[in-house]
């Protein structure tokens, strides 16, 4: 059994729900879990008012909105709904809005759905992947479709060849003075930062630096303390604003699943 269908079932898959706005999206997807008696109502309202705080940071790629609240007594057991939309709803993205694809997750801990979110990234960030769930006529077809293998990386050309050395140089927190970590940022620390920091990683893994470089998943209160401990934070548009200075680079991601972004975001930051 794959990780993703130990947290998603076919009775936790809507398909072409209709939604006014973006609250009434979320608020979809938690009614899914709530009747799969994975959380309480509780929940669902978390989800809505997390994004009503920190603005709508949860659309971490074109189209798609992850919601998710931090864990709570309101979340019986760790779960996830997928709800798409018959018609794509505004969150207030500059870059990734209208969305189609709400999926809800509801953790009892950090750590239970790291391989499922993982996974769960890697699919998305396949353009043939997206364009298959998005014309999925069944949930068995959705189903289907999430626990396949995880397609292979898309050929490079030689512009996106991998860096040959190690991380050196001068600028922006590589060479003598780096600290060797790299931290991902959400309002949760659970959830979207999981969505950046996996595709990170596989760039990392791409250029064989994952030997030099850490990657962790924090949230906004946590960040800030271990700022000054990394050598940049990668994170959305709300949550940087919402982060200030903290005294090391914060770099924008506009689409969490796209290697293409990360890679361009890497060279520059680490001037390679």
């Amino acid at each position: 059994m794959s990780e993703i269908s130990r947290l998603l079932d076919l009775e936790s898959i809507c398909l072409d729900e209709a939604a006014e706005d973006w609250r009434t999206a979320i608020a979809l997807a938690g009614q899914v879990l709530e009747r799969q008696g994975a959380i309480s109502a509780e929940y669902t309202q978390a989800m809505i008012m997390s994004v009503e705080e920190k603005g709508p940071y949860i659309v971490v790629a074109p189209g798609f909105a992850f919601a998710h609240a931090r864990p709570s007594d309101a979340v019986h057991r760790t779960a996830m709904s997928w709800v798409r939309l018959a018609r794509p709803v505004e969150f207030g993205h500059a870059s990734n809005d209208p969305v189609s694809l709400v999926v809800a997750l509801s953790a009892k801990d950090q750590k239970a759905h790291l391989q499922a979110m993982r996974s769960l990234a890697t699919l998305l960030g396949s353009p043939e992947t997206r364009a298959a769930l998005d014309t999925a006529a069944t949930p068995e077809e959705v189903l289907a479709v999430l626990t396949q293998e995880a397609p292979a990386a898309p050929a490079r050309d030689s512009r996106a060849e991998a860096p040959a050395a190690e991380p050196a140089g001068e600028g922006n927190g590589s060479g003598p003075d780096s600290r060797n970590k790299i931290l991902t940022v959400c309002g949760n620390g659970l959830g979207t930062s999981l969505f950046l920091k996996n595709t990170l990683e596989q760039v990392l893994d791409r250029w064989g630096w994952s030997r030099y470089l850490t990657v962790e998943a924090t949230d906004t209160i946590s960040a800030r303390g271990k700022a000054k401990e990394s050598d940049l934070i990668l994170t959305s548009g709300e949550i940087a604003r919402t982060l200030g200075d903290v005294g090391v680079p914060v770099k924008v991601i506009e689409n969490f699943t796209s290697t293409t972004e990360l890679d361009a975001a890497l060279r520059e930051l680490y001037d390679v």
